[in-house]
């Protein structure tokens, strides 16, 4: 599909308003780019029929480009806030503040204790018998199961965290995550 026939589509459906719902801030300002090009405040299908093939073509040329512009300085704006917590993500990194560096293997050590603490308990109470405190586990399971949901996705975090920095630590770089490369790539394009 040719970007002139979007853009017909786009005007043809009521710009600004779809765009905003197709692609948020930015489409909202594309379609209102683009309605200004075609020289109409309200823009409904008939209009654009008989509107749309007398426009300059310079002049849907230069929305094309505003909102090429538009969409370079997002992308500008989300490098820059990538890259300054990049930088203080490398100075925490740097730290030898032993609360940064110990928290989290402390974290790790107590969850894991945690649960063999709740096995030793729930084995002795099969153990011995106890069907009192084993109903209680049983009647406690959704609370530990969302208790413990919540802990392991902070461990997995964690986990993932460490690995990022390890990485960090071998290139001598932060290993880009899934937004930063999409931000790289589109700022590449210009």
């Amino acid at each position: 599909m040719e970007w002139g026939d979007l853009a017909k589509q786009v005007i043809s459906l009521g710009a600004p308003m779809l765009g905003t719902a197709l692609g948020g801030p930015l489409g909202g300002v594309a379609g209102e780019i683009l309605a200004k090009a075609v020289g109409s405040v309200t823009i409904t299908p008939t209009a654009v029929q008989t509107v749309l093939p007398s426009v300059d073509p310079a002049k849907l040329a230069e929305a094309e480009a505003q909102w090429a512009e538009m969409i370079r300085a997002e992308a500008e704006t989300q490098r820059t806030a990538i890259s300054e917590t990049q930088q203080t993500i490398r100075a925490e990194i740097a730290s030898s503040d032993p609360v940064q560096r110990w928290w989290r293997p402390t974290y790790a050590f107590e969850l894991t204790l945690e649960c063999a603490a709740l096995w030793i308990v729930l084995v002795h109470e099969f153990w011995t018998g106890d069907i009192a405190t084993i109903n209680a586990l049983v009647g406690a399971t959704t609370l530990l199961v969302a208790y413990w949901g919540f802990r392991f996705g902070v461990l997995g975090v964690y986990v993932s965290g460490r690995t990022r920095e390890k990485v960090s630590a071998a290139v001598g770089q932060d290993a880009p995550g899934a937004l930063e490369k999409i931000v790289k790539a589109v700022v590449k394009k210009k």
